[in-house]
């Protein structure tokens, strides 16, 4: 883990008009049967036009205007509109699917707060969750016997990280080894809970997004859920931070 690093990728909104030179090549691909395999060619085709499907998602889609521009504009031919008008369509169509993604995001966003917010109401109520001031729900699964974690302190830990529903985003048990940070660069929720645990201790946490991403990031108001395996802590080297 990070400091307080995204746990998922972003991926950019491709260019419309690099997403659109491709589109008949998109068309022939997905007309084709499901079980039919795809060479190379038709897969990039493929993708290119699933992403610009999902990107053009709540916008009005016009076929034959859409598919007369493309054979147009890879036939050299003269366009029917001027540079000009080209230019204020497109800025017309961006701002539409920003719009629209803002909605999206925002539903999205409202979700997941309340069901984090329901979550940690029915998680505080658990045999064995305690609750912190901060608002920081942890269960001890393991209480460890070695060294209590200082602020300064470098730890060494396997986790899990789940959302609400489920989700998994984070683990380094798939990755195969696990995760070493000083324990003042993460996230708030974990910068506490590691000063409850000793070497050998594993907990379940529920870390309110408050002590997390806030309205931030790909995160934004999630409820984060991880089981923390604490293996080791020591002093964080002097030249560390160099």
């Amino acid at each position: 883990m990070k400091s307080k690093r995204p746990f998922a990728a972003i991926v950019a909104v491709p260019l419309i008009a690099a997403c659109v030179a491709a589109l008949p090549a998109t068309a022939a691909a997905a007309a084709a049967p499901a079980a039919a395999p795809m060479d190379e060619t038709a897969r990039m085709n493929y993708a290119l036009g699933y992403q610009l499907g999902r990107d053009l998602t709540g916008t009005e889609i016009r076929s034959d205007a859409l598919l007369k521009g493309i054979e147009t504009g890879r036939s050299g031919g003269n366009p029917e509109l001027t540079d000009e008008e080209m230019r204020a369509a497109l800025t017309t169509l961006e701002q539409r699917i920003g719009a629209t993604r803002a909605q999206a995001q925002a539903a999205a966003a409202a979700k997941a707060q309340a069901d984090g917010k329901a979550y940690l109401a029915e998680n505080a109520r658990k045999e064995g969750v305690q609750t912190t001031a901060t608002g920081l729900q942890y269960r001890v699964m393991s209480p460890g016997t070695g060294r209590t974690p200082a602020p300064a302190d470098t730890v060494t830990v396997n986790y899990r990280g789940t959302l609400v529903d489920g989700t998994e985003f984070d683990s380094s048990y798939k990755r195969g080894e696990p995760a070493s940070f000083p324990v003042n660069g993460v996230i708030p929720g974990w910068t506490e809970a590691l000063q409850l645990m000793k070497e050998g201790a594993k907990f379940q946490l529920a870390i309110p997004p408050e002590l997390a991403y806030g309205g931030q990031g790909p995160l934004a108001n999630q409820v984060l859920l991880f089981e923390v395996e604490l293996l080791k802590a020591a002093a964080t080297p002097a030249d560390a931070s160099k």
